[in-house]
């Protein structure tokens, strides 16, 4: 019966993402209305928050933007530190059951127990990415991140279109 519960709120939380998507007039406007909408509708999703790559920052760091959730020290991360760093570094998913055992995680709050970071791909680089923080362990399981990487994308194919030449957007509706 969970489980099935549990299917039912992730694919209603999909569809919330998908009209988010449909009226937010920026990428900027739906990464906001996306951390608030899984901040709050997610019991386990104790924080969330888009991290974007600083554009010409030399060496590359993630800077904070939207978030939801506790204050975090961690507002800029070089690419070399942290489970943020390591999923821009190998543009790949990063999921940890239990950040006490493991050494990349930038500790934030005593009360974090797992979390998932997803690259958000921009014309197939990477541009930042949409991490998640969990009060409870091993929160993310497969659907969890089924659903994270579909809105990660969502926020990916909203940046394409945002730095599109004005030419390319020209014929479409």
């Amino acid at each position: 019966m969970a489980t099935i519960l549990k299917t039912d709120k992730l694919n209603e939380v999909r569809k919330d993402a998908d009209r988010l998507n449909d009226k937010a007039h920026t990428a900027d406007e739906l990464m906001a209305g996306i951390t608030a909408l899984l901040n709050e509708q997610m019991l386990k999703y104790n924080w969330v928050g888009f991290y974007m790559l600083e554009a010409d920052a030399n060496p590359p760091v993630l800077v904070l933007g939207h978030y939801r959730g506790a204050m975090t020290p961690h507002t800029r991360i070089p690419l070399n530190q942290g489970i943020c760093g390591a999923a821009a570094s190998s543009s790949k998913t990063v999921v940890v059951d239990d950040v006490k055992k493991d050494p990349r995680y930038l500790a934030c709050s005593l009360e974090t127990k797992s979390e998932i970071v997803v690259p958000v791909f921009v014309n197939g680089a990477v541009a930042g990415e949409l991490d998640i923080d969990s009060h409870f362990p091993a929160a993310f399981g497969a659907k969890d991140r089924a659903l994270i990487e579909y809105i990660a994308q969502l926020v990916g194919k909203r940046l394409e279109k945002e730095t599109e030449p004005a030419s390319s957007r020209a014929g479409r509706s």
